[in-house]
């Protein structure tokens, strides 16, 4: 059964490195049927179609049913915005879900929703979780970071956000990418209080 609206997990994939995480974090989240809010910025479609060789269309029902095919997704579990959809209930207090999650989240994103500039449907969305005191994930995507980039990572965290920049651990011997990438994810998932069995945790066998 589809949750409630508000109980939903809104994933915005910006125009960083490492688009990979936000693909796995669809994935994640909707292997424990929860119902996912996709928005992909149009830096975002151009990374991914670099990184992962994964061309994106413009359309947004284009880019659920690729979704859908490339990743084994339920269908009805995901619905995908355009960045441009301010009908979308995202884009108001009264309807918009209470987690949202940028991964990765450029450096031109963290700024416009640190100064909470709304040009957009993923700032605006991100603007409304934190007016709305609900939950917002940041993670972060860049090195070597300005004074700049920490100042915005400063106010968001006092706005309430979380910053849990892409910065993967060792102590648990990863073999291969996917490894690396399941370390960033678990830990986006341990926030939005998601079970997941992707990595060990710190003490465990193993470790």
């Amino acid at each position: 059964m589809t949750r409630p609206i508000r109980d939903a997990v809104t994933v915005a994939i910006t125009g960083a490195s490492g688009i990979a995480y936000g693909l796995r974090l669809i994935k994640c989240l909707n292997a424990q049927e929860i119902q996912t809010h996709v928005l992909i910025s149009k830096a975002g479609r151009a990374v991914a179609e670099l990184e992962n060789n994964f061309r994106l269309p413009e359309q947004a029902d284009k880019i659920h049913a690729l979704l859908s095919q490339e990743l084994s997704l339920h269908p009805k579990l995901v619905r995908v915005y355009d960045s441009e959809d301010w009908n979308s209930p995202l884009a108001s207090g009264s309807s918009a879900p209470q987690r949202m999650v940028i991964c990765p989240c450029s450096m031109g994103t963290l700024a416009a929703v640190a100064g909470s500039h709304s040009n957009n449907l993923i700032e605006r969305g991100a603007d409304v979780v934190l007016k709305e005191r609900g939950q917002l994930i940041v993670v972060p995507r860049e090195a070597p970071l300005s004074s700049m980039h920490l100042e915005h990572m400063l106010n968001l965290s006092r706005a309430g956000a979380t910053i849990l920049p892409a910065s993967p651990a060792f102590y648990h011997h990863p073999s291969n990418i996917t490894e690396l990438l399941d370390y960033i994810v678990a830990r986006i998932l341990d926030h939005l209080g998601v079970e997941h069995d992707l990595s060990e945790r710190w003490g465990s066998t193993g470790t």
